[in-house]
């Protein structure tokens, strides 16, 4: 088995998918660029050339590699969003890129793969039990080291991805209370914006009141769900304060619009609501490749990036649109299939991370352009413009199999 060639162990399904979404990228980017006149077709054919090279040295990398020097890897990766504090290039507020020549590189997208590599190695090294307190924090930590070097660019896009490792580690072990109080937090935070607090705090007690009755826990839950009710009521008074001196005015209008407590339609809400009609108006067909008129007529900003959905969305259609969430689906379910068919925990680990990542952009690019999320600048994978998201994209993915392919190797 050794001496088989890496080529037929490699898992072609995926490869598959991965070429079809990187064409279909292109083909959008390319219609959504004639309008503006500009090059960015050009420049991401490019990109998607140079990924060749970068795949061949992937696969020719033994697998080991990856496990061997994946805290290095985590090391360098750190100094690099470090370093852009000093020799970063500013974009639109943004100081996230380091520029070469006329390229610019954005190190927060090689940092996924190198954080679920770290992360990975972690919780494979040590027979570590994710019960343990100690045990958790080291393993947050891992997490939490980007994103705190990630938010002062300001880039919470980028930062947000990495709250899908919380899910990785609840695979591997973590207890499910941290999840459930993510989800909790998030939903008290957002109810508290919709309603006044005291109504919150309404809610909540009553169904810490249920939860009680519905317990056999007896005295102890008194104690319990009083600390709980405590908690709560601190959190959801604390709301507001934080949404009005924390958060920043473009994302407070980002919110209020969400929410529809604010209507601007030609101000910061333009890009969602142009992004509404271009999907609305494709129909169940499409108007034909080259053929969208919000596209032709530029009418949503950043449509070769953040937005290229809504050229898919007005030019192929539901049915277009069906598809590329189809292939999205089948990759992901392709990978998990894959990270719990692995023979080591390191890459199970890394698997999961993959597809939460991938998962994470895909879920939240989507839902922001079709209006149920904030804009918050994540890119689709494999089809927004720009060589480090794609280049990124396709490290994490062809790390992921080549371990896969070294399985085999490993009878």
């Amino acid at each position: 088995m050794k001496n088989q060639s890496i080529s037929n162990n490699i898992d072609w399904i995926s490869i598959v998918i991965y070429a079809l979404l990187v064409i279909l990228g292109w083909l959008n980017i390319y219609s959504s660029s004639l309008a503006s006149m500009e090059d960015t077709y050009q420049k991401q054919l490019l990109f998607i050339v140079l990924t060749i090279p970068l795949i061949i040295v992937v696969l020719a990398v033994d697998g080991k590699f990856y496990e061997k020097y994946a805290s290095i890897i985590f090391i360098i990766s750190l100094l690099s969003l470090i370093g852009l504090f000093f020799f970063g290039k500013t974009i639109a507020g943004q100081r996230c890129w380091y520029a070469i020549g006329n390229f610019t590189l954005q190190p927060s997208e090689f940092a996924k793969a190198a954080t679920s590599l770290a992360l990975a190695k972690y919780l494979s090294d040590t027979q570590i039990n994710l019960k343990d307190l100690n045990r958790q924090w080291q393993a947050l930590a891992i997490i939490i080291l980007p994103v705190l070097l990630i938010l002062p660019q300001p880039d919470p896009g980028s930062a947000l991805i990495y709250s899908i490792f919380i899910i990785v580690l609840y695979r591997e072990g973590l207890p499910a209370w941290y999840v459930w109080t993510g989800f909790i937090t998030i939903f008290l935070f957002v109810l508290t914006l919709i309603l006044e607090p005291q109504y919150v705090i309404l809610i909540g007690f009553l169904v810490l009141v249920i939860i009680h009755f519905k317990s056999r826990l007896g005295d102890r839950n008194i104690v319990l769900s009083s600390i709980l009710f405590v908690v709560m009521s601190v959190f959801v008074l604390s709301v507001d304060y934080v949404f009005e001196n924390i958060f920043k005015q473009h994302h407070r209008d980002r919110f209020n619009i969400l929410l529809g407590k604010t209507v601007d339609l030609k101000g910061i809400g333009y890009n969602t609501n142009q992004s509404e009609i271009a999907i609305g108006s494709g129909g169940w067909i499409g108007k034909g490749f080259l053929e969208g008129t919000q596209t032709k007529g530029g009418f949503v900003p950043e449509q070769h990036t953040d937005y290229i959905f809504t050229t898919v969305g007005e030019e192929w259609g539901f049915a277009g649109s069906l598809v590329v969430i189809a292939l999205f689906a089948s990759l992901l379910l392709r990978i998990i299939y894959l990270a719990e068919r692995q023979k080591t925990k390191f890459s199970r680990v890394y698997g999961y991370c993959v597809a939460g990542i991938l998962f994470t952009h895909f879920f939240v690019n989507i839902a922001m352009v079709i209006g149920i999320f904030p804009t918050i600048g994540v890119p689709l994978p494999f089809f927004s413009y720009g060589g480090s998201g794609l280049w990124g994209f396709t490290i994490l993915l062809f790390i992921f199999i080549k371990m896969d392919a070294n399985k085999v190797n490993e009878w």
